[in-house]
């Protein structure tokens, strides 16, 4: 038999099968994904083939073992903690991301937006930006919201100013969602859980509050859920992230990744440049004429420059 996985906890899994019982059941022996070294090798997403014990004929959840995964459409990684060649699988077969920005309480990095960008692009999984808490704006954050809807819609990511709680401001979602399997990302405290709540209320799923001190959000989803929404399609909320590490990408493929310099590679005069220092670079001269926004070219020089062999993530910035 077979099923979709909603929650990955560790040692147990919650696997909806496909006439629609929702089981707990375990990994049987030792399941690896022949190229990965991951910290979950299942992730919210899976469809996995299922089987059931026979010791006593009863449906007890210790019958339930996950015997192997099904080829995943795609899926999305970022780096585990403090293991430089370990990556932790967000979420799988994912038909499009929503990344939650906020730009006040707390405030998301243009760093941190890029990043998840460029790790979507590489595993080809459309995403739209929901700019959250716009009831909060004051000037300066109205100002800040139209320049980067500015930048990030020109290069084909679609931006939508949100007001989580806001039935009028979510309803377009539901729309959106209905027959897809979807993953909502960010920071922590940016409003990923009160969002899915709006979209769902039935689900009543906690959230959490804000540290005054620091202004992030204080974690309240240990792990990858995906909920099944009453009006249509899964939606995976993802724990909050407060950096992003890339993964598993070469430096050189960095620029295929950003879309406005993607349409540049092969107007360069050479034809491996790293769009760094090189002369008549075709990049750095649509930045300088602005055409490429320079906070999209610092986050692209960010990630060339950074040590790859680094454990940590340092892309707080």
């Amino acid at each position: 038999m077979q099923g979709l996985v909603l929650k990955s906890t560790g040692k147990w899994y919650d696997v909806v099968l496909d006439d629609g019982l929702i089981i707990k059941a375990t990994i049987r022996g030792k399941l690896r994904i022949e190229g990965l070294k991951t910290t979950n090798p299942i992730a919210a997403g899976d469809r996995v083939e299922i089987i059931k014990g026979e010791a006593n004929g009863n449906n007890n959840e210790e019958d339930y073992s996950i015997k192997s995964i099904l080829p995943r459409v795609n899926y999305i990684v970022r780096k585990s903690t403090n293991l430089s060649k370990q990556m932790q699988i967000l979420a799988a077969n994912v038909d499009h991301a929503y990344l939650v920005v906020t730009l006040k309480s707390p405030v998301t990095q243009i760093a941190f937006i890029d990043r998840f960008l460029v790790a979507a692009e590489s595993f080809r999984i459309p995403t739209s930006i929901l700019f959250n808490k716009v009831d909060l704006f004051g000037e300066e954050e109205q100002l800040l919201l139209e320049g980067l809807t500015a930048i990030y819609s020109k290069i084909g990511y679609a931006c939508h100013p949100i007001s989580a709680q806001n039935e009028a401001d979510v309803a377009f979602l539901r729309t959106a969602i209905n027959g897809k399997q979807v993953m909502i990302s960010g920071n922590s405290g940016v409003g990923k859980t009160t969002l899915v709540n709006s979209l769902d209320p039935t689900l009543d799923l906690r959230t959490g509050e804000i540290s005054t001190f620091h202004e992030q959000g204080k974690h309240t989803t240990t792990f990858a859920e995906m909920h099944k929404l009453q009006t249509g399609g899964y939606i995976i909320d993802t724990p909050g992230i407060r950096a992003f590490g890339v993964i598993d990408l070469e430096k050189e493929h960095y620029a295929h990744y950003f879309p406005e310099m993607r349409e540049l590679i092969g107007e360069c005069r050479f034809h491996n440049c790293q769009h760094l220092n090189e002369p008549h670079c075709a990049v750095k001269a649509a930045v300088e004429a602005e055409e490429i926004s320079p906070s999209r070219y610092q986050s692209y020089v960010q990630l060339m420059l950074e040590d790859s062999s680094d454990p940590y993530r340092r892309n707080e910035f």
